[in-house]
C-alpha cells in the first residue's frame, strides 16, 4: 500500500524518528533560558528604581549595588551554562537511537539543577553574607524590595544556602544519571 493516502505522514514520522523532534525544542529552550539569565540583572535594576532603593540610606544603596553585582555575575555564569549545554544537547542522541527523549529530559534535569543550585548556593550565600554584614537585621527589608523570595539575610543562610545549592546540584545530577543509566541498560539489553 504505497499510495499517498497511507504514506503522506512518512516525512513527519521520519522527523520524529530522527531525534530532531526532541533535540530542537531543547536547543530553543536552552537558548531562551540563556537569554533570560542575561536580562535578569536588568529586572533587578528596574525593581530597584521602582521601589526607590536609591533614595534609601547609603548603606542600603551600597548593599543593593553589591547584591546587583553578585546577581549580574551569576547571570553571566548562568548564561554561559545554558549556552554551553545547548551545544551539548544537540549531540545527546543520534538518528537511529532507540531512546531519544529520555537522554534529552535527563540532560535538562541535570542542567536545570546545575543552574538552580548555583543560584541558590552562590547568590543566596553571597547575598546573605553581604546583607548581614552591611545591614544586619535590616537586610530583609532590602531583599523584600527586590521580590526575590529565595534571598534571605542572616548568618544561618550564609551557611545553609551553599549547602542547599550543593544538594540541588548533586540531587538533580543523580536523577539525570538514573535516566541515562536506564537508557543504557535498555539499549544494552536489547542488543543482547
Amino acid at each position: 500500500m504505497e499510495n499517498k493516502f497511507f504514506t503522506f505522514i512518512k516525512p513527519y514520522l521520519s522527523y520524529i524518528d530522527s531525534g530532531k523532534f526532541y533535540r530542537k525544542p531543547f536547543v530553543w529552550l536552552y537558548t531562551l533560558l540563556a537569554i533570560l539569565n542575561l536580562l535578569l540583572p536588568l529586572d533587578v535594576l528596574y525593581r530597584a528604581f521602582d521601589n526607590r532603593i536609591f533614595d534609601a540610606p547609603p548603606k542600603f544603596v551600597l548593599a543593593f549595588i553589591l547584591t546587583w553585582l553578585v546577581i549580574g555575575f551569576a547571570s553571566w555564569i548562568s548564561f554561559q551554562l545554558w549556552w554551553n549545554r545547548k551545544e551539548k544537547v544537540k549531540k545527546i542522541s543520534t538518528e537511529g537511537d532507540e531512546y531519544m527523549a529520555t537522554p534529552g529530559v535527563a540532560h535538562f534535569v541535570q542542567t536545570f539543577g546545575e543552574w538552580l543550585g548555583t543560584w541558590i548556593g552562590f547568590v543566596g550565600g553571597t547575598v546573605a553574607l553581604l546583607t548581614t554584614l552591611l545591614l544586619g537585621d535590616e537586610g530583609r527589608y532590602l531583599l523584600r524590595q527586590l521580590d526575590y523570595d529565595f534571598l534571605q539575610s542572616g548568618l544561618l543562610f550564609v551557611v545553609l544556602m551553599p549547602i542547599y545549592g550543593f544538594l540541588i546540584i548533586i540531587g538533580t545530577r543523580y536523577i539525570a544519571e538514573q535516566g541515562r543509566a536506564l537508557t543504557a541498560i535498555a539499549t544494552n539489553t536489547r542488543r543482547s
